[in-house]
């Protein structure tokens, strides 16, 4: 029984559309396959003591996405952290978005493939770590470091026998001089006492004078009661 070409020709046909058909449906489901949401990952990490997010993208197909990251609470979305795009590797292509988070708080992150991906999110929600970012601290100065700036007690101790003459010093100039060092514009006991025997001062000179001239006085007086008694006795 031979085949007509017409019958050839139909069978072909039906073969070729059927190849094609096959070879489209497994390029949309290698794609499909290729560029699915679990194909993306988000953590929370620190970076020299800040926070911050980042988000992995392994999709191969070299389909681009766009990522939102909001900061929830009590299921609802309080603040929209940054969007960015991303176009995965095999080997992984990541973003990173700056939040400086808390511990224990939720992000939602969103994913979006035009054709593939329609603003799905990642599940579950990202948590951060229970433990927050530590903060960088300055070093603390090195033992050489703290030798040079602090003296030893070896060198302190010239400086305070150098400084020690000087304080004699000060104190021997601040102290009082002995009365014998110190000079005086007053005379001297033996010139103090020549002058005072030409001034008379400080002396009996006074007192002998006065006694004297009383004596004077009582003389005379003794004189002119004399005298009169020897007149009255001559008139008689």
């Amino acid at each position: 029984m031979s085949i007509s070409r017409r019958n050839a020709r139909r069978s072909v046909r039906i073969l070729g559309l059927a190849s094609a058909s096959a070879a489209m449906v497994l390029g949309i489901s290698g794609q499909a396959l290729a560029c699915n949401i679990s194909e993306f990952s988000a953590e929370a990490v620190c970076n020299g003591g800040k926070g911050s997010i980042v988000v992995t993208d392994k999709d191969f197909s070299g389909q681009k996405a766009t990522v939102t990251v909001y900061l929830e609470n009590n299921g609802a979305d309080e603040k929209k952290i940054g969007e960015q795009e991303v176009t995965g590797t095999k080997e992984g292509a990541q973003i990173t978005f700056d939040e400086d988070w808390k511990p224990g708080a939720t992000y939602r992150v969103s994913v979006n493939v035009p054709r593939f991906i329609k603003n799905k999110d990642i599940t579950p929600n990202l948590t951060t770590p229970a433990t927050a970012c530590a903060k960088e601290e300055a070093p603390a100065p090195s033992a050489s470091a703290s030798e040079t700036v602090k003296p030893s007690p070896s060198e302190t101790k010239p400086a305070e026998e150098s400084a020690s003459p000087s304080d004699s010093a000060s104190e021997s100039s601040g102290a009082v001089a002995p009365a014998s060092a110190v000079p005086s514009n007053a005379p001297s006991a033996a010139i103090g006492d020549s002058n005072l025997a030409e001034t008379g001062a400080n002396s009996n000179t006074g007192l002998i004078a006065g006694v004297a001239g009383a004596l004077v006085v009582v003389g005379g007086g003794a004189v002119y009661f004399g005298m009169r008694r020897r007149g009255a006795k001559t008139g008689s």
